[in-house]
């Protein structure tokens, strides 16, 4: 077990004091769609199946579902992004407000739509995912807006998560300023990031990537995958690169069934077991992993007791169909 250095009673007092902290959620907000239903044939038309659909339901995706997530855990959370002016946006804004997000940073925009993403799922499997985007990189000027609108909320706030999923919101300008305005204030700022967009992510307070990320970020192949991370050259330089190059305070690698990775300069890196015990759904784990980390740090958590803290957090929700999270009741019920 994982937890040895994080008793229920310590999580119990994080807890506690999550629910008097503010944090600020900024990046690429999308709509999750599921489709519901089940297959009893194949299509004449093509080797296809065809699904029967019973039900649908719709929840809030990319940093919207990081949001989700911290205001599941207790948080006061504030959400800044772009939607579109349409259904999807109205729908985002409805299940937002089911889960009690503020979503008053959201501003609706002329030409972009809200980010969809379709998802039909029969007998507990994702057959196919439909997405509709524009993820063309945002202008100077709606840049400065939403820099302008954070600005406005930080004489109170204890961290800002930036969820960057390549649709166009976060970008160099973005990050820049935010960095700019969490430095000289001493704000715990983290970002879920995208290589493929290259930006400069020097000087952040917590980067997640995932195994295939660190290499994209460390410009290294992945061609020594072993049973013990530890073990792993490859990864091991692809981490020492990603430190030295960006210089983020912590770096939390997400290795799936290998669990976590925390690592720091200076310091050896410490692998964390997964906690999962059944994976259903793996949808938006890394946003659970990033709102309950950066959640638990803010809350006064050593980094070593975030991970343990996020990696619980992360073992529940897989085990749930769709986006989903976790409570505390489930949070501190998978420590018993």
């Amino acid at each position: 077990m994982s937890n040895t250095n994080l008793t229920i009673n310590r999580v119990r007092k994080l807890l506690r004091t999550a629910t008097k902290l503010r944090v600020l959620v900024v990046g690429d907000v999308m709509l999750d769609h599921f489709l519901w239903g089940h297959v009893k044939r194949i299509s004449p038309e093509a080797p296809v199946p065809v699904v029967d659909i019973e039900s649908e339901s719709f929840m809030p995706g990319g940093a919207a579902n990081v949001a989700r997530n911290l205001t599941a855990l207790g948080a006061n959370v504030e959400l800044f992004g772009l939607v579109g002016k349409d259904d999807g946006a109205r729908k985002l804004r409805a299940v937002l407000k089911t889960d009690g997000v503020d979503a008053g940073g959201l501003t609706a925009m002329d030409d972009r739509i809200t980010t969809r993403k379709s998802r039909v799922i029969a007998h507990h499997q994702q057959v196919v995912r439909i997405d509709r985007e524009t993820n063309a990189s945002v202008n100077e000027r709606v840049t400065k807006r939403l820099l302008a609108a954070v600005k406005r909320e930080l004489p109170d706030v204890d961290a800002i998560v930036v969820g960057d999923y390549n649709k166009g919101v976060v970008t160099q300008e973005l990050l820049a300023g935010l960095r700019a305005l969490c430095q000289p204030r001493g704000i715990w700022l983290s970002l879920d990031p995208k290589p493929a967009h290259q930006l400069d992510l020097s000087g952040l307070s917590l980067i997640t990537p995932n195994r295939q990320e660190v290499f994209e970020l460390g410009g290294i192949s992945d061609n020594t995958q072993q049973a013990n991370p530890l073990r792993d050259k490859s990864l091991m330089a692809a981490i020492k690169t990603v430190l030295r190059a960006y210089t983020p305070a912590l770096l939390l690698i997400t290795l799936g069934e290998q669990g976590m990775l925390l690592c720091r300069r200076g310091a050896k890196p410490v692998v964390i077991p997964t906690m999962a015990q059944e994976v259903f759904d793996v949808s938006g784990a890394g946003d659970t992993v990033i709102a309950s980390f950066t959640l638990a740090i803010a809350a006064g958590a050593s980094p070593l007791e975030a991970t343990i803290f996020s990696n619980h957090a992360a073992g529940v929700v897989v085990g749930k169909m769709g986006t989903a999270t976790v409570t505390p009741k489930e949070l501190t019920g998978s420590f018993a």
